[in-house]
């Protein structure tokens, strides 16, 4: 499953100074030194034109990426992922932003990398075992709202672990322990096998589902369509439909120029497809548009707004963004960041919206669904309810060399409403891509969704 890289992977970064009224330029802010994140439990060292991480709970430091100085104050990793910290008046506080993701995240200068940091780390399965539950001790935010008692969790599952203990054995552990959260968010990988766990009654989105709907919904649901055309290495599609309605099938928010393909690269990709379909012709003639995200496995929230950005004539509010904070209480957070929607500087679609979807619209697919909730105009939403999976995924590295990856973020409505397990509910519910569907060679939310933009048109 692609889901979007987390923010403290990425490890690209642009300075910027505050302007000052002096005819002499201010002297730019170090970031040379050592580094807190509010929250997400990591620690940045920049020096010697590298920037280091550090993956921290209260019991454990592990070193992560690092990345080479490729400019001023650039720092590029592997994947080509930028991030940006922006400075101001106070030289001890900074802001962090990457480049795939929406928001950004406050660090704090520190006197020093923290003791633990300059010692390597145990790596037996008792010393991983205790970073894992550690980990999700101090950034999981939902074991309330998922009835888990972790702590009863621990006190059952750590007197199974010993010395000899395999890798093997403890992944099946740690599967034992995860599963009950239903999130699919959480995965931990030994290199041979990994474990994730979807919410019941729901379908992971995979190549081979996305090809048999995609499939489906060609030989049905566009027989009479006019210019279908593929985009973004096939992960959009689009189609003029009878009656001056368009559809818009969107598959992932990744992978659009390749899958190794950065940021910038997927961005213009995706514009590329955008300016295609969305003429100025066509945005005055079409009367509704289906987007259609029942196979999404999610990817870039920024690619998400950049076409919200497309579909509004005013400026909104898609989302706020908030992440625990405190060790100790689960209930704190971050203050929750605004996420704007600002209308793009191309042709635009301001008409009603069907937007269709299921429990394997997953991650960014539903950051985008949640971004078109207080979208000016007409949007429905038709079909079953998003997976319930909205953080980007804050990954560790377990001393025994597992990879890990949790959410400890929380998307916020309007109101203050977070759709995290449940997913955000249609406003019509149909049934999604069934076996008795493809059987009887029907698509309900499809065709509700015609009608409901035919009726409004």
């Amino acid at each position: 499953m692609r889901i979007v890289t987390a923010a403290v992977a990425a490890l690209a970064l642009t300075v910027t100074a505050v302007p000052t009224a002096s005819a002499v330029p201010p002297r730019r802010p170090s970031i040379d030194g050592v580094w807190r994140t509010d929250g997400y439990g990591t620690v940045f060292v920049v020096g010697g034109g590298v920037l280091r991480e550090y993956q921290t709970t209260s019991v454990s430091c592990v070193e992560g990426d690092s990345a080479k100085q490729t400019g001023p104050a650039d720092f590029t990793t592997q994947d080509g992922t930028v991030l940006t910290v922006r400075t101001g008046e106070d030289p001890d506080h900074v802001r962090l932003a990457a480049d795939s993701t929406v928001g950004h995240r406050g660090l704090t200068r520190i006197r020093a990398l923290p003791a633990g940091c300059t010692r390597p780390p145990a790596t037996d399965p008792r010393t991983t075992f205790d970073v894992l539950w550690q980990t999700f001790e101090e950034n999981y935010p939902f074991f309330a709202l998922k009835g888990v008692d972790w702590h009863a969790v621990r006190d059952r599952y750590r007197p199974q672990v010993h010395p000899d203990t395999t890798d093997a054995e403890l992944l099946g552990i740690f599967g034992r322990m995860l599963r009950p959260l239903y999130d699919v968010h959480v995965e931990v990988d030994d290199g041979d096998d990994d474990f994730s766990e979807l919410r019941p009654g729901t379908e992971a989105p995979s190549d081979e589902l996305d090809a048999e709907v995609k499939g489906f919904v060609e030989d049905r649901d566009l027989k009479d369509a006019t210019g279908r055309q593929d985009f973004a290495d096939g992960h959009i599609t689009y189609a003029d439909l009878p009656g001056d309605l368009g559809y818009l099938r969107i598959s992932a928010f990744s992978g659009f120029a390749g899958d190794d393909a950065s940021y910038t690269a997927d961005r213009a990709e995706l514009d590329r497809a955008l300016d295609t379909v969305l003429t100025p012709s066509r945005t005055r003639r079409l009367a509704g548009l289906v987007i259609d995200l029942r196979v999404n496995d999610g990817g870039s929230d920024a690619l998400g707004v950049r076409i919200a950005e497309r579909l509004t004539d005013s400026a909104y509010t898609a989302y706020a963004k908030r992440a625990r904070n405190d060790p100790a209480d689960p209930t704190r957070h971050t203050r929750p960041e605004p996420v704007p929607v600002v209308p793009a500087d191309a042709p635009r679609f301001t008409g009603p919206v069907a937007v269709l979807t299921g429990g394997s619209t997953v991650s960014a697919g539903e950051t985008f669904t949640q971004a078109l909730i207080d979208r000016p105009g007409r949007t429905v939403r038709i079909g079953q309810p998003t997976q319930g999976v909205f953080s980007d995924p804050l990954e560790r590295d377990l001393p025994n060399g597992m990879a890990l990856s949790l959410p400890n973020e929380e998307y916020l409505t309007r109101s203050g409403r977070t759709f995290d397990g449940a997913g955000i509910p249609p406003h019509l519910v149909e049934p999604v891509l069934t076996e008795q569907e493809f059987a009887e060679n029907r698509d309900s939310a499809f065709d509700r969704a015609v009608a409901v933009l035919r009726a409004r048109g």
